[in-house]
């Protein structure tokens, strides 16, 4: 949002074509085409006294509303090949590979509330995760969505403090697949491993149930059963 000062100095560069240089008190003639964009209703701001009248007079020549990205659907994909491609030259692939059936599945059927800067993000670390042969066919929308992330805290509510017990000395309790005498990185994918198997078997192997049992998207749990070798389970 432009200051009032910073309104004023913009108005000078459109009404008379001069501007003037930081440290200088002498105007420099320019003959330039502005223009502006915001996410804000600014005859709404000039209402409050927050925005000059005519300087939104002059920058209105010529106004267009583009509408947000969930209504623009025909964008989404052509918007995500170019980000796609732009990605894959930084990151050094030689050809890019285009979309997957279920990466355009995804893209095409979020509501992107964030609008492009939301779908850039999305599509650059699609990108940038792919490790595979042929078209980028993994899209993880949320990247903090995990059935490990910590609960939100109840605003305003205190939980009371326990009243004091005796407590026994108790041996911790062995979590299942996972022996003492194997490294931190092995035990968790073994405990991972395990977790989607009986997931997938309570679930009677439906992809999309179990997903929705362990707090994933469709993606990700296909993500994770690629990764542990679980794709074809119970085919």
């Amino acid at each position: 949002t432009l200051s009032m000062g910073a309104q004023e100095r913009l108005l000078r560069a459109v009404e008379y074509g001069e501007i003037h240089r930081i440290g200088s008190s002498r105007p420099v003639q320019v003959d330039v085409r502005i223009v502006a964009a915001t996410n804000e209703h600014l005859p709404e701001r000039v209402e409050k006294g927050t925005f000059r009248a005519d300087l939104l007079d002059r920058l209105s020549f010529e106004v267009v509303t583009l509408p947000p990205l969930r209504h623009r659907k025909g964008d989404v994909q052509v918007l995500a090949d170019f980000y796609g491609r732009r990605m894959a030259s930084e990151i050094g692939m030689h050809d890019w590979p285009g979309w997957g059936p279920n990466a355009i599945d995804a893209l095409e059927n979020y509501s992107w509330p964030g609008n492009v800067r939301e779908l850039r993000n999305v599509v650059e670390r699609a990108v940038y995760r792919w490790e595979h042969a042929g078209p980028v066919d993994a899209i993880e929308i949320d990247p903090f969505q995990s059935p490990f992330r910590p609960r939100a805290a109840v605003v305003g509510s205190v939980a009371p403090a326990p009243a004091p017990t005796a407590v026994a000395e108790q041996t911790p309790m062995p979590v299942p697949g996972m022996d003492s005498g194997s490294d931190f990185k092995t035990r968790v994918n073994r405990f991972e491993r395990e977790l989607l198997s009986r997931a997938l078997a309570e679930h009677r192997f439906n992809q999309r149930s179990t997903a929705e049992a362990l707090g994933l998207s469709y993606d990700q749990l296909r993500h994770a059963l690629k990764r542990h070798e679980l794709l074809g389970a119970g085919g």
